[in-house]
């Protein structure tokens, strides 16, 4: 018989445990605040930028596999992540990941599961929604190639963005506190504003935190998400 397939797309409120909470609560203790304090100095500058009275999406920029834990010490929340389904194709990342509250998502097309399971997240009034706009790890120092799922995301569940910009870490140090990351927590960004507008704001603000190059692009350049997964219940 053949064995059936997880579905690492869809999340029920119910599928964000306090057993996968308190896992990844070890999991940033033991990345940022016991492991890479041997071989980085790290800063976190902008907490006050955090809203403290509503959900938000965590949005960083992407340069190393260290991203998803700076960004969940920095805003001291759990964070559900979206992840490209390809890195559920192995069995041992896809228990790990799902483990962490991770979920899978198409990067080449919004679906409607995404949406419905963003919503989700809100609905557990303790979890928030993790998104990388630029998809895949990226080390040219240059906010570039934008997706623009987030911006979708955060108009439909009437959202707003949380701008967070890592730096330092684009190459592994291995050497005992020689490296330094930098970890930058920027102003929300609204989700009252069109797609192009969110986009545009969120590279100028994560260049500007962490001194990189803004490469902005015309709406045809960005990956065109589906616009019509529209979700209410």
């Amino acid at each position: 018989m053949e064995e059936k397939k997880k579905n690492y797309t869809k999340r029920d409120v119910s599928d964000f445990t306090e057993g996968k909470y308190r896992f990844q609560k070890f999991g940033r203790w033991l990345v940022p605040q016991t492991l890479l304090p041997l071989f980085y100095k790290i800063e976190y500058i902008g907490s006050e930028n955090i809203p403290k009275d509503r959900n938000f999406i965590i949005a960083p920029n992407h340069i190393s596999y260290l991203d998803p834990f700076l960004a969940g010490e920095a805003v001291k929340k759990p964070i559900a992540y979206m992840g490209k389904k390809e890195l559920f194709e192995n069995k041992i990342l896809a228990f790990l990941l799902d483990s962490l509250a991770c979920f899978a998502v198409n990067r080449e097309k919004l679906e409607v599961s995404t949406i419905k399971t963003a919503l989700n997240v809100f609905r557990t009034n303790k979890w928030m929604l993790g998104i990388f706009p630029q998809g895949g790890i990226r080390r040219n120092h240059k906010i570039e190639k934008i997706n623009k799922g987030f911006a979708v995301i955060a108009k439909q569940m009437k959202t707003d963005i949380l701008p967070i910009g890592i730096t330092g870490c684009e190459n592994y140090n291995w050497i005992p506190f020689k490296g330094k990351i930098k970890v930058y927590i920027g102003e929300p960004i609204s989700f009252n504003q069109d797609y192009e507008q969110i986009i545009d704001e969120w590279g100028c603000k994560i260049a500007n935190l962490i001194g990189y190059t803004y490469v902005k692009e015309s709406s045809e350049d960005n990956n065109s998400h589906s616009e019509t997964a529209l979700v209410t219940d």
